[in-house]
């Protein structure tokens, strides 16, 4: 049954500006590319879009419109928007292409905003992993209190910040883990290990609680039709032992990458993916050779 919430018109306020990120960003990657500017990788570029793409997949594709009738689906949702999207879009290095493929005078806006020092505090603040963490844990265990559950059903609006939430904590959790995985190893990286492994388990308790409950816990998949042959509780045993497969394997990735890196010893030093230039004119110089291309 198809929801007011997964309607075309409500899908279009994600998919347009999903596509401006994406217009923008390739327009600034090829700026760069033009004058030579700190290349970005072209598996970057694939990274930051196929991150764009998960996230139309979960909240404005057809696929979606089937979350109110199998938890499975709902599950996989979550796991676009938390886990998968956002480290690929942090990956895609997304900060400096962004800029230039803005026009001059809000790129410089931006960019002046951004390294404000009252955004630089707040930035810092939200970045500490105990912050990104804490934030990742309190949004997956609170959506999925029953109550909250039920409210996130019943309502479009709702339904939407839940969606967000996930989306907005995910970038802060995976944030510590790219910093780690791409910055110089100077000994400091080695806790975002401990940092991955921990994560691992308001997932568990979570997954592992839906797997063996023996009851249905969200009553509104009860009254949904049996879709793909799965009854309420089948289908709650699959969504919980998806999050446990899904989380477990991309956590253990990404830590054997992190500890990889950090173990390499041909490893220089990289910019942060969210890098500033030092000098208040970086941008705006960068522009003008842009312009004289």
């Amino acid at each position: 049954m198809q929801h007011a919430h997964h309607a075309a018109f409500e899908s279009l306020w994600v998919s347009v500006p999903l596509i401006l990120v994406a217009l923008v960003y390739v327009r600034g990657w090829v700026r760069i590319r033009r004058i030579n500017l700190e290349t970005i990788e072209n598996w970057r570029v694939g990274s930051l879009l196929l991150g764009l793409f998960l996230i139309w997949l979960a909240m404005a594709s057809p696929i979606a419109a089937l979350d109110h009738e199998l938890l499975t689906i709902h599950m996989v949702q979550h796991l676009l928007l938390m886990t998968l999207a956002p480290p690929l879009i942090w990956l895609g290095a997304p900060l400096k292409p962004l800029l230039h493929g803005l026009t001059q005078g809000l790129g410089n806006v931006m960019s002046y905003l951004f390294r404000s020092l009252p955004v630089q505090r707040l930035g810092r603040a939200i970045s500490h992993p105990a912050v990104c963490w804490l934030a990742a844990a309190a949004t997956l265990v609170g959506w999925h209190v029953p109550s909250l559950f039920a409210l996130g059903m019943r309502s479009g609006l709702w339904h939407t910040i839940e969606q967000v939430s996930f989306l907005a904590s995910g970038f802060l959790f995976w944030w510590p883990v790219i910093k780690a995985g791409q910055g110089a190893s100077n000994g400091s990286e080695w806790p975002i290990l401990l940092y991955l492994f921990v994560a691992t388990l308001p997932c568990d308790i979570l997954s592992g609680f839906l797997v063996f409950c023996d009851r249905v816990v969200y009553p509104v998949f009860s009254s949904s039709p049996q879709s793909f042959g799965l009854s309420a509780l089948e289908d709650q045993q699959c969504a919980g032992a998806l999050m446990w497969t899904c989380v477990t394997v991309v956590y253990l990735i990404a830590a054997a990458i992190v500890a990889a890196r950090l173990l390499s010893p041909h490893r220089s030093e990289e910019p942060s993916i969210l890098q500033f230039e030092s000098k208040g004119s970086a941008v705006r110089t960068d522009r003008q050779e842009m312009e004289a291309v």
